[in-house]
């Protein structure tokens, strides 16, 4: 391991660390800026923004006064835990927690001001003691709550954000002990990077823990047979190995979080027909319709009055459709007389799917979606989609 490479991988520990805390930090700001618990979120994550920015720019600059930020930084820890932790559990922390956490706060962010390090290890000691205080309390609090004050979502939330405090706390603790152990690099940025994808999770559609742990799971141990490979091949000692298999955990846990907020984002920006069913105007089944006609997933939809097509059997596909409100072109399970009204509906109006949205008289509407879009998703969407605006119908008439 050469001289500079501790320098490299703390840099790029503390820029992954950075950028996967701004990819869950826009995540939030999209989805509710203004949300209480969101504010809190948002705080903690500016509040690491600050250490790890600061760490990088120390690395990068030479300029040992942004010590200040990363000292500010650590100094805000336990105020976010704190405050993060009463968001989460929606109650207050007790008297004395707060004026630990305050007291706590105020001392080492007047002490981070102080330049040079004359006054270290004291300092160092003491803000240590002071964030595993704070850890400590916001565990108690999640302890002690009353889960039955709490939605199942919710527990699940506090349940996921308290798991990434078993390997925060102590990796965070290894950060200030990091001339005693001999460790090449702070390896606190892969904590973090853990916690902002179990933030990210919560997002997902997923009910327990056991996703998200199998999947840092295998990315821990896919970096570690990676390091491990070039460890070997390279020669290295157990701290090259250690730098190594730090840099390959925080590259493919930055690459998850970037693959679940584009995935998070796009379901945010995609323009669904729940979305057209849920904020569509018009209080009529006709003005409903005419304005999904217009929806980028079924631009071009037509509105069929089976009385006023002579080629059209109306008490024939009266029959069909009382029996499949959406009738879809891939269906093949009709024979006979139906079958061939089936085929030349089809074939009249080179549409894909046909809803019901209409009885008396039998009206109907046409779509044409491309094949690659019949995924089982769009297909339940129709069938809501048909279901409201034949219910619509039925109270206009």
């Amino acid at each position: 391991m050469t001289p500079v490479a501790p320098m490299i991988g703390q840099v790029f520990l503390s820029v992954a660390a950075l950028g996967g805390i701004v990819l869950v930090y826009a995540v939030l700001r999209a989805r509710a800026p203004f949300d209480p618990l969101n504010r809190r979120f948002l705080f903690a994550l500016r509040v690491l923004m600050l250490i790890f920015a600061g760490r990088a720019l120390i690395i990068l600059t030479g300029i040992e006064a942004f010590r200040f930020v990363v000292l500010l930084g650590a100094a805000l820890v336990p105020l976010a835990v704190l405050l993060l932790s009463e968001g989460l559990l929606r109650r207050h922390a007790p008297r004395w927690a707060k004026l630990i956490v305050g007291t706590g706060t105020a001392l080492f962010a007047v002490l981070a001001f102080w330049v040079g390090d004359s006054i270290d290890p004291a300092r160092l000691a003491g803000l240590l003691a002071f964030q595993l205080i704070g850890f400590a309390i916001g565990g108690w609090l999640v302890l002690t709550r009353d889960r039955t004050t709490l939605s199942v979502p919710e527990n699940r939330a506090v349940d996921r954000l308290a798991l990434s405090l078993v390997l925060l706390v102590p990796l965070g603790a290894t950060d200030f002990l990091i001339d005693y152990l001999g460790q090449p690099v702070q390896v606190s940025p892969l904590a973090v990077l853990f916690l902002c994808w179990l933030a990210i999770s919560l997002a997902r559609a997923q009910t327990g823990h056991g996703a998200p742990l199998l999947g840092f799971g295998a990315a821990l141990l896919g970096a570690g047979f990676a390091a491990g490979a070039i460890a070997i091949a390279a020669g290295m000692g157990w701290q090259g190995a250690l730098l190594t298999l730090a840099i390959i955990g925080a590259t493919m846990l930055l690459v998850m979080i970037y693959v679940d907020t584009r995935s998070l984002h796009s379901d945010l920006q995609s323009q669904t027909l729940l979305r057209h069913m849920a904020q569509g105007e018009g209080g009529t089944a006709t003005e409903f319709l005419r304005g999904l006609a217009a929806h980028p997933l079924v631009q071009g939809a037509a509105f069929i009055d089976i009385s006023a097509h002579d080629d059209l059997d109306g008490p024939v596909l009266a029959r069909i459709f009382a029996r499949a409100p959406v009738l879809r072109r891939i269906d093949g399970n009709h024979a006979g007389a139906e079958a061939e009204h089936i085929a030349h509906l089809f074939a009249r109006f080179g549409a894909s799917h046909f809803l019901l949205v209409g009885d008396a008289p039998l009206r109907l509407l046409a779509l044409s979606l491309p094949a690659i879009t019949a995924a089982p998703r769009t297909e339940l969407e129709l069938a809501a989609l048909q279901r409201m605006a034949w219910l619509m119908g039925q109270a206009d008439a």
